[in-house]
């Protein structure tokens, strides 16, 4: 499943913008193709991040991946459900399995990122 309302990574990240914040999490996609997880690795509110560095990982039952920042800003909010409940990116990547909020330090990193169609073309490739 892919949301059209989103922008997209090559690595599988997705990206809700809403003002001048971010919503940010991995795709349906990505979840499926690591199976069942086990852990993740958040986060801390008020990190700077930086387009393309990773932030933290996930853990699952087939691998351990790095989450790469899909855009520079500051952390204002983690899902902290996710220490105690990983799995919620397996049932409800798109919703419940959300990994952080970010305030974005420059809008512009936006048009660098891929729209619904082609993430789909990607995947589907």
């Amino acid at each position: 499943m892919v949301k059209d309302n989103l922008l997209y990574t090559e690595t599988h990240e997705w990206v809700e913008v809403i003002g001048d914040e971010a919503v940010i999490g991995i795709t349906d996609y990505a979840q499926h193709e690591l199976g069942d997880i086990v852990y993740v690795e958040l986060p801390e509110v008020g990190d700077d991040l930086e387009r393309g560095e990773g932030f933290g990982s996930i853990e699952a039952v087939k691998a351990v991946e790095d989450i790469l920042s899909p855009i520079s800003g500051e952390v204002i909010a983690i899902n902290e459900d996710l220490e105690d409940t990983p799995e919620a990116i397996n049932n409800d990547a798109f919703g419940d399995g959300w990994i952080m909020k970010v305030k974005l330090s420059d809008k512009n990193e936006l048009e660098d990122l891929i729209s619904a169609e082609k993430y789909k073309q990607l995947i589907e490739g």
